[in-house]
């Protein structure tokens, strides 16, 4: 390859093409390819890395802490839970293509998490932006951004993810601001983006962190009125039990 055709396709940021040129000629005079052919299997390459690379970007901008997919998700050590329910959604994927919440509710460690983080990283998969955040930093984030008169870029942010997972939803009081700013958020997402929400609290307890009675109803009617609702309340821990002193003793010095 020349320096005049390496900088054109430097240029035009076709990277496979420029390190893979004369393998690809190699390759293209060996199988007898015609021009078609290799034009066709050039791009196809080009398209493959341009489009890997994207979701590589979008993963890590979408800030998840443990990268889980349903494919490895114990659903054996839940007995109690209803399995085809849940691959029925995940394969139907229609939360995303009809803008569909999902609410995951059930204790601690049940996996709750788990399982909405697995269908954000199947919505980025798909081609789709997302986020991942808790709702303490959520609103925590809100509440600042009225200190700087910023309210409105962080909801416009925050509106426009095409999957918004925030976990541990009920976890804090919140403040009458940042109620009044959540809600703001749920309204403009609301049947135009997918938000995938974990909560430790039944939708009867909202209110004892929520604080407003008027606001958790309206908020509730809005997130279950084109939802699936997952119920995990009757599921088990997944984290390790240790009941012997001396076996926890033993793994804190290890």
């Amino acid at each position: 390859m020349d320096e005049s055709l390496k900088k054109m396709l430097d240029y035009l940021r076709l990277q496979q093409l420029a390190k893979h040129w004369d393998s690809w000629l190699a390759l293209a005079n060996k199988g007898n390819y015609s021009h078609v052919k290799l034009l066709n299997y050039v791009i196809e390459q080009e398209y493959n890395h341009k489009r890997d690379n994207a979701k590589t970007m979008r993963i890590a901008r979408a800030k998840i802490p443990e990268k889980f997919i349903i494919e490895t998700f114990p659903f054996e050590q839940q007995p109690n839970f209803d399995k085809n329910k849940i691959i029925n959604i995940y394969d139907s994927f229609d939360y995303m293509e009809k803008k569909r919440d999902i609410i995951w509710i059930g204790t601690t460690g049940v996996g709750k998490t788990g399982l909405a983080t697995s269908f954000l990283i199947q919505a980025i998969n798909s081609g789709y932006n997302g986020r991942f955040i808790t709702f303490p930093e959520l609103v925590e984030l809100l509440y600042k951004s009225v200190a700087d008169h910023s309210e409105a870029t962080v909801l416009k942010t925050f509106a426009s993810y095409d999957c918004l997972l925030i976990d541990e939803l009920g976890y804090i009081e919140v403040e009458p601001l940042q109620v009044g700013l959540f809600f703001t958020l749920m309204s403009k997402r609301h049947k135009h983006k997918t938000t995938l929400i974990t909560s430790n609290l039944g939708f009867k307890q909202w209110n004892t962190f929520l604080k407003n009675d008027h606001l958790t109803a309206a908020l509730i009617d809005r997130l279950t009125e084109n939802s699936y609702v997952v119920n995990m309340r009757k599921c088990t821990s997944l984290r390790k039990q240790l009941d012997d002193p001396s076996e926890l003793a033993a793994e804190k010095e290890s």
